[in-house]
């Protein structure tokens, strides 16, 4: 309970005090990661200056969304498989890999906060994939078992784990990696089966697996991206790592603007 006080009153010192300056163009973005790792973290700071994040993991659900409330854009993480009772598919949990039940609420609530807020939202691996979730899709419980493929999507060391993906045209992706395919990172052993609603798939391995997902439609919609691979293990200068975390980055500074 201490640990949580003290983030709790962390974050809300550089809310008051944003508040209390009025000072919009100089006050940092603030990004709320699910659950962080040097990374992410790295992900966030090397492609925009002025931002501070924030580590939701570990805290009570009503209050990661008090904070996130307070917030410019979420990340979210890959880890764990997401528990099969979400999605339909309660059977299959033997043929899984282990599940964190709090982080499946956290990051559901999050992401339905979010959603509702037209935050700008960034999911990762597992977070394409409790994305997807959320928004009534299903995921394929063991791409080795269930899907013909040849194409390794993960090795026993994920530091050689790579295979190519071909961006969709006319999708965001495309249109801000500025590449047609190239060569990503992999480690992951679950994905998308049936598409959540309201989504497209904006990239494939050449095994027709989706890599990427986007809205089909952004309309009146925030901004919502998330891959398969892996960005923050990436090259920093990838176009399917920085030019993706900029974008991000670049909708939560407009968030942080108008909120």
């Amino acid at each position: 309970m201490r640990k949580y006080a003290i983030i709790l009153l962390l974050a809300a010192g550089i809310f008051i005090t944003g508040c209390q300056t009025g000072q919009k163009d100089t006050d940092p973005v603030k990004i709320a990661i699910t659950k962080t790792n040097d990374y992410y973290s790295a992900l966030v700071e090397r492609n925009r200056e002025n931002t501070v994040w924030i580590n939701l993991y570990g805290l009570p659900v009503d209050s990661a969304l008090l904070i996130l409330g307070q917030c410019d854009g979420l990340l979210v993480t890959g880890g764990e498989d997401v528990y099969p009772g979400l999605y339909g598919k309660l059977s299959d949990t033997a043929r899984c890999e282990g599940f964190d039940r709090y982080r499946d609420s956290l990051e559901l609530a999050s992401i339905a906060y979010a959603l509702e807020q037209k935050m700008p939202v960034f999911g990762i691996c597992r977070g394409l994939q409790i994305l997807n979730v959320a928004l009534n899709g299903t995921l394929i419980i063991d791409i080795p078992t269930d899907f013909d493929t040849v194409v390794k999507h993960r090795l026993k060391d994920w530091k050689k784990c790579f295979h190519e993906v071909t961006t969709i045209p006319n999708t965001l992706l495309n249109k801000l990696s500025n590449t047609a395919s190239d060569t990503v990172n992999s480690a992951h052993h679950q994905g998308i089966d049936h598409l959540g609603n309201g989504l497209r798939i904006s990239a494939y391995a050449y095994d027709s697996l989706p890599e990427a997902i986007e809205w089909a439609e952004r309309n009146n919609n925030g901004f919502l991206m998330a891959t398969q691979w892996h960005p923050e293990r990436l090259d920093p200068d990838h176009p399917l790592s920085k030019n993706l975390a900029v974008a991000f980055l670049h909708e939560a500074e407009t968030y942080h603007q108008n909120h």
